[in-house]
């Protein structure tokens, strides 16, 4: 159940307050900071290093308002994710052109690629269901996206 390890309720926002990529990358990182554990430093500065190179290689706002930045980060303990949701759309230089609304960004140690990889196939899986992408949308707290993220990897 890789989902619902890496996305939890406190790494879920739904209302983000960005509006443009820049904003976004920084308030999902703040979110991803503070939910990080106490006992070990947070390498902030690295995962947005390393999401930006993502990004100036090719646009993660992939598909119908959906964004998934991604990184690997020597850095970083285990695969996390963060899990953004706007009710206004941001702009994100997407690949359609289009705003994003949904965000799914992930994290990961290198030692880890092969759980990056499949994460970013079960959101490949995920986004294809446009009912779940309407469930999600319409949400109205971090615990039931994250139920709805739960009930779509258990049926998988």
């Amino acid at each position: 159940m890789i989902l619902q390890n890496a996305f939890k309720p406190a790494t879920i926002k739904i209302g983000l307050e960005s509006e443009d990529k820049d904003e976004l990358l920084e308030e999902l990182i703040d979110l991803l900071s503070r939910n990080y554990p106490q006992e070990k430093v947070f390498p902030r500065e690295t995962v947005l290093e390393a999401l930006w190179a993502r990004e100036k290689k090719m646009s993660t706002g992939i598909y119908k308002g959906v964004a998934v930045p991604h990184a690997t980060v020597e850095e970083i303990d285990t695969l996390r994710g963060v899990l953004g949701i706007s009710k206004k759309g941001i702009e994100y230089d997407s690949l359609d052109g289009n705003p994003v609304y949904l965000v799914f960004l992930l994290i990961s140690p290198p030692s880890e690629a092969k759980r990056h990889l499949d994460a970013l196939k079960q959101i490949a899986l995920l986004i294809q269901d446009s009912l779940l992408l309407e469930n999600l949308m319409k949400a109205s707290t971090p615990e039931k996206v994250y139920s709805l993220i739960r009930e779509f990897e258990e049926s998988i």
